[in-house]
């Protein structure tokens, strides 16, 4: 019995080592928006979040993750928060290749972990690199004759964070956009989508959760937030998706919890 333990924790580490280190599976999701306009239907975004660049070098996983990314000829890539652990200065060389995303929009919000080091200089230099660092503001995207509202607010933890000018403010975010057209709506946390439900937000897309990384600590971080991971409907609008993370955090193991690049495809209803 003792050495039938010992192989399955030896395999489960290997297998979750390994399923932490690689290029992340690609995951389809069909969103449908009543709101959504013709000249969108179709739209595609691919969505990252929880890369984590950190101690152990990842810049060529990264180049992987890109390469796949362009591979999938999306409209919009999202990055939604915890870009990496540690300053701009360390992580530069791993966060280097987000430059060469194709996309025309490539919009991105802070998570938690960039208000431990440097949250405004990360959103400086993905401004640098050529993608809309939505700090509480958004920008439209335009196709057919239709409109979307692309927004980002702040982490849920910005406000207590001491970063000056730092907070979730989704009234800000939304200022002077289109009343009429869907809104997609980046915030790193799924426990923001009160706000966002409140706000009459279309979809939520949100990361955070690592879809517990480590079974089973996907049962503890539902007791924090509202949805694990996957697609989910609150309100009478608003939908939310929770990405399970395209890298890791800690230790470099994902137990039935597999690391996604997600490709959500828009359609009318």
């Amino acid at each position: 019995a003792a050495i039938g333990v010992v192989v399955i924790a030896a395999a489960l580490l290997g297998w979750g080592h390994f399923e932490a280190m690689r290029l992340p599976r690609t995951r389809e999701v069909e969103v449908r928006m009543p709101r959504l306009g013709r000249g969108l239907d179709g739209l595609r975004i691919a969505m990252i979040t929880d890369t984590h660049y950190g101690p152990i070098d990842r810049a060529r996983w990264s180049q992987k993750v890109v390469d796949r990314i362009n591979e999938l000829d999306t409209d919009i890539v999202c990055h939604v928060g915890d870009i990496a652990d540690g300053t701009v200065e360390m992580r530069r060389e791993q966060a280097a290749p987000l430059a060469a995303i194709t996309a025309a929009t490539r919009a991105y919000v802070t998570g938690n972990h960039e208000y431990f080091s440097e949250a405004q200089e990360w959103l400086d230099h993905l401004d640098s690199i050529g993608w809309n660092s939505l700090h509480n503001r958004h920008v439209t995207v335009e196709r057919g004759g239709d409109r979307l509202i692309v927004a980002g607010i702040d982490d849920a933890t910005a406000a207590g964070s001491g970063v000056s000018g730092h907070g979730q403010d989704l009234a800000a975010a939304l200022a002077g956009a289109d009343a009429g057209a869907p809104i997609l709506l980046l915030a790193h946390q799924p426990k923001q989508i009160r706000h966002a439900v409140a706000a009459g937000v279309d979809l939520q897309i949100s990361g955070h959760t690592h879809g517990g990384q480590i079974w089973p600590f996907n049962f503890l971080v539902r007791l924090e937030q509202p949805v694990v991971q996957g697609l989910s409907s609150h309100g009478e609008r608003t939908q939310l998706y929770t990405s399970r993370g395209t890298g890791y955090w800690g230790p470099p193991f994902r137990i039935f919890a597999p690391s996604e690049i997600t490709l959500l495809t828009l359609s009318t209803a």
